[in-house]
């Protein structure tokens, strides 16, 4: 799973317009433009089409965390150069303020089960013998259940 689909399945949830999600990348101190929020919002066969890199999709997280839960302690924001599914699945979960049951809550409406234990298993520190990557499917599935959370079918 790219980082593009990810922007794109928190901005169509949580109906975020181009203004917005500029907004957003500014809270984590990063200026982007109209044009490149647009670039990677494209379709990927479209030409104008451009991957978002890891720092940027670090910043628009960061972002959204200072959006949603507001910024802590006078602490510079870093945003990550590298990023993988475990660490994004953590940035969501801790901008919607998620508990393990609403986690596990996504899944199920995905048609996943998954223990508590497992899913704990995605948030350990990648050095503990118990640590286990989020395959792309695993957020897929958890971007999909947020989806039909917050913004279900009519």
């Amino acid at each position: 799973m790219n980082n593009n689909d990810v922007i794109r399945r928190i901005r169509y949830t949580f109906d975020l317009s181009d203004q917005m999600m500029i907004d957003i990348f500014s809270l984590a101190g990063t200026t982007v433009s109209r044009s490149q929020v647009t670039d990677w919002l494209k379709r990927d066969d479209d030409p104008a089409f451009r991957l978002i890199p890891d720092g940027k999709l670090a910043a628009f997280l960061n972002g959204w965390i200072v959006e949603k839960r507001g910024k802590k302690d006078d602490k510079p924001i870093v945003n990550e150069e590298k990023l993988n599914n475990n660490i994004i699945l953590r940035k969501i979960k801790i901008a919607l303020k998620l508990k393990d049951d609403d986690i596990i809550d996504f899944y199920d409406l995905a048609d996943v089960r998954l223990s508590k234990h497992e899913l704990s298993a995605f948030f350990r520190h990648p050095d503990k013998s118990q640590y286990r990557p989020c395959q792309d499917q695993f957020l897929r599935n958890f971007l999909q259940g947020m989806q039909r959370t917050y913004k279900p079918k009519k």
